[in-house]
């Protein structure tokens, strides 16, 4: 298990987003986003530049660790702009995919078969995180299509309701449930 280390651009991406999750899509003008990602690439580059001090493996993983926390404070960010499930996972990827990426990194400080264990850990903890995700898509989309399903039946039962009126109030009915119920046909 490694430990968790806050770059300064993770603490910068906290800082610019928030910790708001899905709601801040409604909160971000799109002028503040262009900003934060800005931000967050100046702060990349410079934690970058740090790297170059370093020398060897020493560098190496300093190089992973700084590409890591660029790409998940950018999903960090886009997951907080959008408020979409689907970057929900780009996020959680673009995490598991950089602890794989530094943890591959810190296996060269090693020789042998001691380095092909770190090597194999490395991957088997990725696809554990991977199969984790993907477990969560499946059951985000299980969520979102039973939603789904109740949204129509409410909508039919509201359209038979509706149907008992009779000229402009049924079509001011059928319009309200069909944007009530999320209907578009």
């Amino acid at each position: 298990m490694t430990k968790t280390s806050f770059s300064p651009l993770m603490l910068a991406c906290a800082a610019l987003i928030g910790v708001a999750g899905p709601a801040a899509a409604e909160n971000f003008s799109k002028a503040s986003y262009n900003s934060a990602k800005d931000e967050l690439k100046a702060i990349y580059k410079t934690e970058r530049d740090t790297c170059n001090k370093l020398s060897g493996n020493a560098k190496d993983i300093c190089v992973e660790e700084a590409k890591g926390h660029e790409k998940v404070a950018m999903a960090q960010l886009e997951y907080n702009y959008t408020g979409k499930p689907g970057d929900e996972m780009k996020l959680r990827e673009a995490r598991y995919e950089a602890r794989y990426e530094v943890a591959k990194e810190k296996c060269d400080d090693f020789a042998g078969d001691q380095k092909d264990i770190c090597k194999r850990e490395a991957t088997t903890a990725r696809d554990k995180a991977k199969a984790d995700v993907k477990q969560a898509k499946r059951v985000n989309d299980a969520a979102e299509d039973a939603e789904e399903a109740r949204m129509k039946a409410d909508y039919k039962l509201a359209a038979v309701k509706c149907d008992t009126l009779a000229g402009d109030t049924k079509d001011t009915c059928v319009a309200s449930a069909k944007a009530r119920y999320n209907q578009r046909w």
